[in-house]
């Protein structure tokens, strides 16, 4: 069977490790939604005054301002492996694929060859003081699982941190030092970013302390694979490893994102970076402090764009909404009577255009609150009202479906290819379609759409074949998946 290279990797933008794992996704495709906020009462971001039109900003100015509350986040700690590289499947050192791995941060740990066991992390990101009172915003995937984390200022004091929470669906991440004090950034509002306007980013890239650099904002509302519940904010500022959790200012010198990925051949800057919008931020930052965790919301169901041909065959006029490819069943879609082939046009009454819209509206709603659909079914529209269940529920139930050794253990709801499924997607034989993701195969950035054709290098075509390789118990897994026409092996650590 053959594979064809993938040319890009999404991949974190900040964790500049020694060893350990390190974060790789795939070429950008819709996530279903699932997702979360708010419990707490936000905060609301203090008005800025936009810069007018045509000015350019003085960013020795914004550095002098807030470069002081622009930290360093060093994390230490260790980490437990099975064999090989960390993050690999036994034997796929060898793989012509692991070149793809080598310029990402966090696989240039043992050689291959060396026995596991405990590793060495070591890593370094950056942050920013939000009250100065040592409250401190940076990514989930900057500390990860480590209890070893310090923060830096940028007058060279250091102070061990306390995570107070951290939220793998936003990658956000909430630090708390003990001083007083301290200089804060200016809070503001992203909602109000445009395409074209200028942005400064400060943070630690490669150890760095204090970098900055200047771009402009090149997208708004991005989706990115595992990160349904985020509209990024993309621009070509240079950000690179050490970078994550660095702010992103506006051109008045307000904080308006987290810089977290970037989209890379080699594991460095190629003109792609994505932001955390800080309005969704600072909602998961109130309920982290408030509850220490974050809530998300659930729909349940499978989504993806509209083309042209798709809107003509549904009855629409234009390709705007969110196409349901399937329903979990149980889900609160389903409670409410969604159906393959809906197209959601509106949440609340705010246009939905891109699949990716709906993935962080519902998000970024809270599990219990009732949403109003608008939705186009046989070529008619119509309203439908639905109780949003929680993320963590279905997390849960697709990460625990089945038995020990079942499809459950790598957190992947599997099903059969349809004969109209199997032609669009030119396969043809085997496979099984991934309905929805959670646990191991999410953080190894499996998505929902993607097609399972072989596990360990044995081709699947049922759940039976699937369970037949899990009751080996092994501790890592190699997935050949097919997505939108490029096949890839992804590492799934089963721990």
């Amino acid at each position: 069977m053959t594979r064809k290279p993938l040319a890009h990797a999404l991949i974190a933008a900040g964790l500049l490790a020694a060893a350990g794992a390190g974060a790789a996704g795939l070429k950008k495709v819709q996530s279903a939604p699932g997702a979360d906020t708010v419990v707490a009462a936000a905060s609301v971001p203090a008005p800025v005054a936009p810069l007018p039109a045509g000015s350019t900003p003085n960013y020795r100015a914004i550095v002098q301002q807030a470069g002081p509350a622009v930290v360093g986040v060093t994390v230490e700690g260790t980490e437990k492996v099975a064999g090989g590289m960390p993050g690999l499947p036994p034997g796929m050192e060898n793989d012509p694929f692991y070149e793809f791995f080598r310029g990402i941060p966090g696989f240039q740990g043992r050689l291959p060859g060396q026995r596991g066991g405990e590793v060495p992390v070591r890593g370094q990101g950056s942050g920013f003081i939000i009250s100065a009172d040592g409250l401190v915003l940076t990514n989930a995937h900057v500390v990860r699982d480590i209890k070893d984390v310090t923060v830096k200022l940028s007058d060279r004091r250091e102070f061990k941190a306390k995570v107070l929470g951290t939220d793998k669906v936003t990658d956000i991440a909430v630090l708390r030092i003990d001083a007083k004090g301290l200089p804060t950034v200016r809070l503001g509002d992203a909602q109000t970013l445009q395409v074209g306007d200028p942005v400064l980013a400060i943070g630690s890239p490669f150890g760095f302390e204090q970098t900055a650099t200047q771009g402009i904002v090149s997208a708004k509302g991005r989706s990115l694979p595992g990160d349904g519940a985020v509209p990024f904010i993309q621009t070509d500022a240079a950000v690179n490893p050490g970078n994550s959790g660095g702010p992103l200012f506006d051109g008045s010198g307000a904080v308006v994102g987290i810089n977290a990925q970037i989209y890379s051949q080699s594991g460095g800057y190629q003109g792609l970076s994505f932001a955390i919008p800080i309005n969704v931020a600072l909602k998961v930052k109130d309920q982290i402090v408030a509850t220490g965790k974050a809530q998300h919301a659930r729909l349940g169901v499978t989504i993806q764009d509209l083309n042209q041909a798709l809107a003509q065959s549904f009855g629409l006029e234009r390709p705007d909404g969110a196409l349901v490819a399937s329903v979990v069943p149980g889900s609160a879609a389903a409670k409410a009577g969604l159906k393959s082939g809906d197209v959601v046009l509106e949440v609340n009454g705010e246009p939905i255009q891109r699949s990716g819209a709906l993935s962080s509206r519902i998000g970024l709603a809270t599990p219990g609150e009732t949403v109003k659909l608008k939705v186009w079914r046989d070529k008619a529209a119509s309203t439908v009202d639905v109780k949003l269940g929680s993320a963590e529920e279905g997390s849960k139930t697709a990460a625990a479906d089945g038995k020990d050794g079942e499809p459950g253990q790598l957190g992947l709801a599997l099903r059969p290819l349809t004969g109209e499924e199997r032609a669009r997607a030119k396969i043809e034989q085997g496979g099984l379609l991934v309905e929805s993701v959670a646990g191991p195969s999410a953080r190894a950035g499996l998505a929902p759409g993607d097609v399972l054709l072989a596990i360990n290098g044995q081709p699947v075509s049922s759940l039976d074949q699937v369970k037949r390789v899990l009751d080996r118990k092994p501790k890592s897994v190699a997935l050949l998946i097919e997505r939108r026409g490029a096949r890839i092996f992804v590492p799934v650590n089963l721990g």
